[in-house]
């Protein structure tokens, strides 16, 4: 018992050499004896002494965290609540607003390699601090440019993007060095639930500040506040634990970073899946995008039906995938190619459908609620109730490698059936979505106005004329 926390984790596996230990035939774990028990998990004293900070303030630390993820996404998505008034105030078209997009994104994407470096290199509160007082100095400074420099809009969101590379990178991390096991999967979906929400309020927050101001410059002047407000958290509040001192449950010097080029050769051969991902993501959104547009002039419920199909079809492919992973890998990566594939027929559609069935004026709304109840329902929580469901497994099994993979592997297949009640969803869907759409063109079109208190009214004949009553009082 004594080498138990330092013993390699594949280690716990069956040793052929050990006796067998009696059990029920078939149950993770009951073919053999573990070579060592699993690491214990440190108590709230033993993460103090590790990390050398208290419960209270490690959980501080993740409000603020939490608070600049949330303001994080509010910024990403702010201008999206005010796009209208940028394109009219730029004389721009959709191209060029969403180049906007484009290039934050880009410069996102570029920057965060190089900031993953530094995070596991340097002081990650230093870098955090740094990043964040640019990103907000940058998006005060968009706020600012005249009309005729639509240019200098673009440059000012490409280097947004390297204040948010800076914190998306690198505050999971410090997460990940102040919590271990449960108590680390709840602390990060409480920090991923900032994404959903952080999005809506995104929204609401442009549009509703450019009402109030009646200028939508003033929209990008909210989170650049909010950001000195963050910045002064961070370097009061955060403390830099040791990295990976919690995992070796013990106070040893922290862990010395190998090479960049070290790093990525070691991270190359877990980046299967990832490729697989980015290929059947490219694929599945223009098939879907392609075969709802060739249905859509003979089925007016080409949309949701296409999306149903791309559901109900992706389940039992990636049911299929978690079932062969023990068996053939071969198998798992093609099962979870066709699956992904199918799975990603319906992301372009649904934001067509969110679109076309509601009217301009609050399409921006319904994107926010989309946003926060997409995730709410799907990535917010579902990591935290996979690794729960795990958990719970777990507790009824001998300690192994193989009890471990068995409980991830039934805990994950709860995902082909949630896919499966998905497309029954868009199935129900299908019976709505033209009159849905009919009654948002009809609105457009000024020949169709919402029922209020006034107009809540139908005619009926009433002593040889015509009347217009209220319609309770005719259901009466």
């Amino acid at each position: 018992m004594a080498g138990s926390d330092t013993a390699p984790f594949l280690s716990q596996a069956d040793d052929p050499d050990d006796g067998p230990v009696p059990g029920t035939p078939g149950l993770p774990g009951s073919t053999g004896n573990p070579k060592s028990e699993e690491p214990k998990v440190p108590d709230q004293e033993g993460l103090q002494r590790i990390t050398g900070l208290s419960p209270g303030r490690s959980a501080l630390i993740v409000a603020v965290l939490c608070y600049i993820n949330l303001l994080n996404y509010m910024d990403r998505f702010t201008v999206a609540g005010v796009l209208p008034d940028i394109e009219q105030f730029f004389n721009i078209g959709d191209s060029s607003s969403g180049l906007i997009q484009t290039v934050f994104i880009s410069s996102y994407m570029v920057l965060a390699p190089v900031f993953g470096y530094l995070g596991d290199r340097y002081n990650r509160k230093y870098l955090m601090c740094g990043g964040i007082a640019f990103w907000s100095l940058v998006t005060l400074g968009s706020s600012f440019i005249p009309g005729e420099h639509f240019w200098l809009l673009l440059l000012t969101r490409g280097l947004v993007g390297v204040g948010e590379a800076s914190y998306s990178t690198i505050a999971p991390t410090l997460i990940a060095d102040l919590f271990v096991a449960d108590q680390r999967s709840r602390m990060l979906s409480i920090f991923y639930f900032a994404i959903p929400v952080g999005s809506g309020l995104g929204y609401i927050a442009g549009s509703k500040v450019k009402d109030m101001a009646g200028d939508w410059h003033w929209a990008l002047r909210v989170t650049p506040g909010l950001g000195v407000v963050a910045v002064l958290l961070l370097f009061l509040v955060v403390r830099e634990p040791p990295r990976g001192a919690v995992e070796r449950h013990s106070d040893l010097p922290p862990l010395n970073p190998t090479s960049w080029w070290a790093d990525l050769r070691a991270l190359a051969r877990n980046l299967i899946f990832g490729l697989i991902t980015c290929l059947t993501g490219v694929l599945g959104v223009g098939l879907g995008v392609e075969i709802s547009r060739r249905l859509r002039h003979s089925n007016p419920r080409a949309d949701p039906l296409v999306c149903a199909t791309g559901l109900l079809g992706s389940a039992p492919f990636l049911f299929l995938s978690l079932a062969c992973a023990r068996g053939s890998i071969v198998a798992t990566y093609i099962f979870i190619f066709i699956g992904e594939t199918l799975l990603s027929m319906n992301w372009a559609i649904v934001a067509d459908i969110l679109l076309y069935v509601v009217i301009p004026t609050r399409r921006s709304t319904a994107e926010a609620f989309q946003i926060v109840l997409s995730h709410l329902l799907g990535d917010a929580g579902s990591p935290y109730l996979i690794g729960l469901i795990s958990d719970r497994l777990r507790r009824n099994w001998p300690p192994s490698f193989l009890s471990e993979f068995r409980a991830l592997q039934f805990s994950l297949m709860l995902c082909a059936f949630v896919g499966a009640l998905g497309g029954a969803a868009f199935l129900g869907t299908a019976i709505f979505i033209e009159g849905d759409r009919r009654r948002a063109q009809l609105h457009v079109q000024g020949l169709l106005h919402e029922a209020g208190s006034a107009d809540d009214r139908i005619v009926v004949p009433q002593r040889g004329r015509s009347t217009r009553v209220p319609v309770a009082s005719v259901l009466i």
